[in-house]
């Protein structure tokens, strides 16, 4: 979990998604505000390595409301695109259900909240190895998850802790789509470089089993 002195907080805007349209031409929709005929599914391309990164395509977010999150004290908005995502973890219990990954989230929301003092939870988006993302502070608010980074980067966080082992494939495919969502809605450049945070400040995070992992990820730079 998040730590006081791993960077005084900077508070953020956030929006709530909306079905808003993908505008990559790969994207696929957001299953709970899909802009598509129902029933239909975009194209997928024929590359392989296309396939393989999932390019465009969004996980399924749970959202604000759907955790049962905290109304943030205030907000400062996150200029995007940003140049880089950093990768944690939240160094607590895993969770593997929608019900169990939403009680962590909110309990990393309060400790963030009543212990640090900061107007909200503090990261971007967190990840569970049920395989869904929660939203956190959202796309366009500035996040207080990496001291000096926070106006530049979006901070993804993987419920559990990951020092002696990787989180599932459902997380990590998770996280990879995220990325990509992120990059096709205009949110993270398309020249993006992806960093642990133990890269930006003085951490173990993201734990050192998945960092092994997200070193072997497209656009790493220590």
């Amino acid at each position: 979990m998040q730590r006081r002195t791993q960077g005084a907080e900077t508070q953020a805007w956030e929006i709530n998604d909306g079905g808003t349209r993908l505008t990559h031409p790969l994207a696929w929709c957001l299953g709970w505000t899909c802009p598509c005929r129902p029933g239909t599914v975009p194209r997928l391309p024929s590359s392989p390595s296309l396939l393989k990164a999932g390019l465009g395509r969004c996980p399924r977010i749970v959202s604000r409301s759907q955790w049962g999150a905290r109304a943030p004290k205030n907000r400062v908005r996150l200029r995007t695109p940003v140049p880089f995502v950093i990768i944690h973890h939240t160094e607590g219990n895993p969770c593997t259900s929608q019900a169990s990954c939403s009680r962590q989230v909110r309990g990393i929301q309060n400790y963030h909240m009543n212990s640090n003092g900061w107007s909200d939870i503090g990261y971007n988006f967190l990840i569970g190895e049920d395989g869904n993302v929660y939203e956190g502070r959202g796309w366009s608010t500035m996040g207080a998850h990496a001291k000096n980074w926070n106006h530049k980067s979006l901070g993804f966080s993987f419920l559990g802790s990951f020092s002696s082992r990787v989180p599932n494939n459902a997380a990590l495919n998770a996280a990879k789509s995220l990325i990509q969502c992120a990059v096709s809605k205009g949110f993270l450049s398309r020249s993006y470089f992806l960093k642990g945070h133990r890269n930006v400040n003085p951490t173990d995070c993201p734990g050192n089993a998945l960092y092994k992992v997200i070193r072997q990820w497209p656009r790493f730079k220590a």
